[in-house]
């Protein structure tokens, strides 16, 4: 037992104290969203009256507006600091949560999603810049995984919590949400320092279109929008978890919603117990390399839904995905941070999250043509031949592309 806080004690002190603050936000923050997000669709489809079909309609709504938000946010972010973009993306949280919660008609929600999907993301870029400022390049990786970590923890009690406020209204968890916001928008403004790195003496300011206009600039990094695309690719794969896979093993195998709950939980669980364990073990390799490791896992894993039939054979699917989800995502994090210079990592951040946007805007209605049209198996088929190409594009990235990201034993990239 003493060893044991020995080595926490330890990795307590290889981080500045900010970074352990920010983790705090982190939590209470993703407490507060994922109280709220897996039940948007229950309360659109009990309070409106609509069909599948149109709340999806009501996410692509968010998607969109949020590739909107996050590039807003980005150059925001790198013009005036992570800090204040942070806060005022928490506060509109708060109120749009209130909003969401009193909308009348699903005309006015649909209004309010749009501000929502627009306003909130603002924040995203800010909140990625700050752990690429606070944590050296080799520290990255590991300090992503530690966030994840806490992210998941979060994960794993929201539902339950939303599950007992539901019981008694769903305004009260529209409500809750919002004082969450708030409170995480308050350690923003009285404990978390401001991060973003200073300018260079002979630096020329920029003016507001110059700013924005960086993003041409990063259009034209190449590596670094192929890494972009081939993320797209691999995420089209992994948006099955959250949209489709419910669905799909309900129709076609008969399991409940608390099935693919336990499912969810059960991915949950993996990472808050071994994501820090697996990303201190895997830095050294090569971070390419560990994304199309990362990829094939999620190529195996969902392809393995096509074609077994037994509650402990999903289970194992979802065990390989997890690990696929624990070598990927902070890899995937780490090396956007790579790739972005000091002074525009904000944009980096906002362009690196299209992977994301683009995937859940069109990846749920492309699956659902398949679902629909064909043999439903396929979808499964589909996603495993994406992932493996998507595997393929990495490895090539790794051969072409010097990494961003010093690995040990290897000389650094040469300015």
């Amino acid at each position: 037992m003493q060893t044991q806080l020995s080595k926490l004690r330890k990795i307590y002190h290889e981080y500045p104290r900010a970074f352990w603050i920010y983790n705090i936000i982190v939590f209470i923050d993703r407490f507060g969203g994922f109280m709220l997000y897996p039940f948007f669709a229950l309360y659109m489809t009990q309070k409106f009256g609509i069909g599948m079909a149109q709340v999806g309609l009501v996410f692509m709504v968010f998607a969109v507006s949020g590739f909107v938000g996050s590039a807003l946010g980005g150059a925001i972010t790198d013009r005036v600091g992570r800090k204040g973009v942070i806060i005022f993306s928490l506060v509109l949280s708060a109120l749009s949560a209130l909003a969401m919660g009193f909308a009348p008609t699903l005309a006015i929600f649909v209004a309010i999603a749009v501000i929502v999907g627009t306003l909130s993301s603002l924040g995203g870029p800010a909140h990625e810049a700050v752990v690429a400022d606070l944590l050296p390049p080799e520290k990255r990786a590991e300090g992503y995984g530690i966030i994840r970590v806490i992210f998941n923890a979060a994960v794993v009690i929201a539902p339950a919590t939303a599950g007992l406020l539901i019981a008694r209204s769903y305004l009260l968890l529209f409500i809750v949400d919002a004082i969450i916001s708030l409170i995480a928008a308050a350690i923003v403004l009285f404990a978390l320092p401001e991060t973003k790195p200073k300018s260079h003496a002979d630096a020329k300011p920029e003016s507001m279109g110059q700013t924005f206009a960086g993003y041409g600039r990063i259009f034209k990094d190449f590596p670094f929008v192929a890494f972009v695309i081939v993320s797209i690719m691999m995420t089209l794969v992994y948006t099955n978890l959250n949209t489709t896979l419910g669905v799909f093993l309900r129709d076609e195998h008969g399991v409940p919603e608390t099935g693919y709950g336990l499912l969810l939980s059960m991915n949950a669980i993996m990472v808050v117990l071994l994501q820090f364990w697996l990303t201190r073990r895997l830095q050294k390799f090569k971070p390419m390399l560990m994304m199309a490791l990362g990829s094939i896992f999620y190529a195996a894993g969902f392809a393995m839904y096509g074609f077994v039939s037994t509650f402990f054979m999903f289970a194992m699917a979802m065990v390989i995905i997890t690990v696929g989800e624990m070598i990927v995502s902070p890899f995937q994090q780490s090396l956007v941070a790579g790739f972005a210079p000091e002074e525009m990592r904000g944009r980096y951040m906002a362009v690196s999250g299209l992977s994301w946007g683009l995937s859940f805007a069109v990846g749920p209605y492309l699956a659902g043509l398949i679902l629909d049209n064909a043999n439903p198996s396929w979808l499964w088929l589909v996603s495993g031949i994406i992932g493996i190409i998507a595997a393929i594009g990495f490895y090539i990235l790794d051969k072409v592309h010097h990494s961003p990201i010093p690995v040990p034993g290897e000389p650094a990239a040469a300015d």
